[in-house]
């Protein structure tokens, strides 16, 4: 993995695509590093228009639109990321992922875009991570993802950046802080446990609900 980030942050704020409580744009704004999603909801006034880090969703329909439309790469959560994340290991994406049907594969569909994703990204001069499948399984046993339901369950990219800043961008000194997390979404996300690990993390004082 490579990294475009380095020292020791004070504060970390994650921000997903769900609501976020008035008021916050200012303490999201301030942190050291702020991590955003996929098409991230910028409204600079509720919250916030810094990004150092988006995590990119690298598999599916989606990931294939982005890549098709010019103007996402212009929007100011891609131009101003100094880093972009991949969640899911092209290894994870074949070995698991849903596979679009015939008819569209043959219009050009597939479930991993990883490699058109990073010659993508680089062409921006961006640096890119994938995370590993070793991080992915790990991930799973944490959530109490059987490997019987590996093609049915799958982390979200929210719980996966979670987990990534705790152990490997935060210190002991560093406030991890995150908002904009529903825990409701796509069927295939273990909702629940994700959002159960998440409570035991802030009783653990690992990361806090920006407030």
């Amino acid at each position: 993995m490579t990294r475009s980030l380095s020292g020791l942050f004070k504060r970390i704020v994650i921000v997903g695509n769900g609501p976020v409580r008035p008021g916050v744009a200012h303490a999201i704004d301030s942190a050291d590093i702020v991590i955003r999603f996929n098409e991230a909801v910028i409204i600079p006034e509720m919250t916030g228009s810094k990004t150092d880090i988006l995590f990119l969703m690298n598999s599916g329909k989606s990931m294939q639109a982005r890549l098709e439309t010019p103007s996402y790469w212009q929007e100011p959560f891609v131009r101003d990321a100094k880093e972009i994340i991949l969640p899911y290991h092209p290894s994870i994406v074949r070995q698991y992922h849903p596979r679009p049907n015939l008819l569209s594969r043959l219009k050009g569909r597939k479930a991993d875009w990883t490699a058109e994703t990073l010659k993508k990204v680089q062409a921006l001069g961006k640096k890119t991570t994938v995370l590993s499948a070793e991080f992915y399984y790990e991930t799973c046993r944490i959530l109490d993802i059987s490997t019987s339901d590996f093609s049915k369950v799958f982390p979200s990219s929210g719980v996966l950046a979670i987990r990534y800043v705790i152990e490997t961008l935060g210190t002991d000194s560093t406030r991890v802080e995150f908002c904009g997390f529903s825990w409701q979404g796509w069927k295939r996300h273990s909702w629940g446990n994700e959002q159960h690990w998440v409570d035991e993390q802030i009783q653990q004082g690992r990361i806090f609900p920006l407030v």
